[in-house]
Order: C-alpha cells, then structure tokens, then sequence
C-alpha cells in the first residue's frame, strides 16, 4: 500500500510492556470506535497469559514515549491470527497501521506461520478496505464464539 503522508517524526515500532503498557493500550482499545469488541480475553490477566506464549507479536506504535497504535498476533504454530489493530484518531491515515501490519507480518513469517486471519466486523467499512489494500482477502466464511468461562 502507497501512503501519501509522511510516517510521524519520532514513530518507534516496539513490542508490549507489561505491565506499564497496559493501561495505555486499553484505553487505546476502548477509545478505537466499534471496529474493536473487548471481552474478558482483553483483560490484563489474560494478556500476560497471552505474552507467555509469543511476547513478539504484541506490538505497539509510539511518539514522543506516548502508545498511539496496536497490534495484537497470534500464532499456533500452524496458522496466524491478528486482533486489535488500532491507532489513535490523530494519527489516523499516516501509514502507521501499515507499518505496524507490514512489521506482525515479518514477525510471524519468522516463526515458520505461512497463513494468517483477522476477524473484522461487517459494518465496519474503514477497516475493511485498509486490509483489502493490505493485500488480504475477504472470506465467505461464518465465524462462530463460544466464552468458556
């Protein structure tokens, strides 16, 4: 994907800090519109479980030491998933959900994952074209979920 604007002066791509990241991250997520649905896995407990697994693919964008995007990755050991791409209203449209999309993607090749999901709501429009122009493909799928707890 081209970007006509210039990446912020400052950005540094890095992977989550717990727990001092936390707190930023989730008010991050709740602040990103309807496209990102928190639920008892986004909880700062089941977050550390999750950075037992692959701490690597937790990554946040920041400027000036202030979190301004996310995004969470996953990898089984046979397929990727993405969660909670998000960037704050302000740097919206500057290549950095690009930059931090492009950076999982390596992460996750490196670890031998050849494919990789993300799950986007129908109505949320935005999103959707930004992953199409990532290069992603829209599937015909139905997706099911089930809270185990």
């Amino acid at each position: 994907m081209t970007n006509n604007t210039e990446l912020p002066d400052g950005l540094v791509l890095r992977e989550f800090f717990s727990p001092s990241d936390y707190p930023h991250v989730i008010a991050l997520w709740k602040n990103a519109g309807p496209g990102i649905h928190l639920r008892i896995s986004d909880e700062e407990v089941e977050i550390n479980k999750k950075l037992q697994r692959d701490p690597d693919l937790f990554l946040v964008a920041e400027v000036s030491g202030q979190i301004i995007g996310t995004v969470l990755g996953g990898f089984d050991g046979r397929r990727g998933l993405v969660y909670h791409l998000a960037i704050a209203d302000a740097y919206r449209k500057q290549g950095i959900g690009s930059e931090l999309m492009k950076e999982l993607e390596k992460r996750m090749k490196l670890k031998g994952c050849i494919r990789s999901y993300l799950l986007v709501t129908r109505e949320n429009a935005e999103a959707i074209h930004f992953y199409q122009m990532q290069g992603w493909d829209q599937m015909d799928i139905l997706t099911f979920g089930k809270d185990l707890v």
